[in-house]
């Protein structure tokens, strides 16, 4: 796939949008991008990442030469255009507590048989502070079930730029960092037994907390 015109792969309104997030991203929030050779050319795959922003999804997606799919709040298909665009993108509906919603989680495992991609938010939620947050169980429990490599990335930056309670600063750096796959292997204990997706999540997102700015020190 030619990364300079990736986004003819696309579906159409995803390709537009994605184009998009990548000029918006390039244009007024540049910062550095490392890691995406750790990006799969082919085959599913889970990106978890940390959540500073409404920011992250588009930027971290921006970045991924492939079409990928994203979780929602049910509660943003209110009957508007938001929820045309919500399904044209082929956003997944989710009750708050992702990983307990049965329906999504079909969906997310149809979409993975079909070599599809994902992205995930463990902390489940934008940060209040711009600090990381505790790992909630859902990542793992789609992460063991669907037997995928997951890719930790971290996003810094956002939070400055557009956190929780904050005003869009423009101009503000916007670094993205992908780290080597995660084998399921790595992060699946079976013998912990109910326990095994919480401890799923939080062995992927130790990977996550692990990445740095390689300008401020080495992954």
């Amino acid at each position: 796939m030619s990364n300079s015109f990736r986004q003819v792969e696309m579906q159409l309104v995803y390709g537009f949008f994605h184009y998009l997030a990548t000029v918006i991203y390039s244009m007024f929030f540049r910062g550095e991008v490392y890691g995406s050779e750790n990006l799969p050319q082919e085959g599913s795959f889970l990106i978890a990442a940390n959540h500073a922003s409404f920011l992250d999804p588009p930027f971290i997606g921006s970045q991924v030469p492939r079409q990928i799919a994203y979780f929602a709040r049910k509660t943003l298909w209110n009957g508007s255009l938001s929820s045309w665009w919500l399904d044209a993108v082929g956003t997944i509906p989710v009750d708050r507590d992702g990983g307990q919603d049965v329906s999504a989680i079909k969906r997310v495992l149809k979409a993975l048989k079909n070599d599809k991609g994902l992205i995930l938010f463990p902390e489940g939620t934008r940060t209040f502070d711009g600090h990381l947050q505790e790992p909630k169980a859902g990542v793992g429990l789609i992460a063991c079930r669907a037997q995928v490599p997951v890719i930790p990335a971290r996003i810094f930056g956002s939070y400055e730029a557009f956190g929780k309670g904050r005003s869009l600063k423009l101009g503000t750096p916007v670094t993205i960092v992908f780290g080597e796959p995660i084998l399921p292997e790595e992060y699946h204990d079976a013998s912990a037994g109910k326990a095994r997706y919480q401890v799923a999540s939080t062995r992927i997102f130790a990977r996550i907390a692990g990445l740095k700015q390689p300008s401020l020190a080495v992954i």
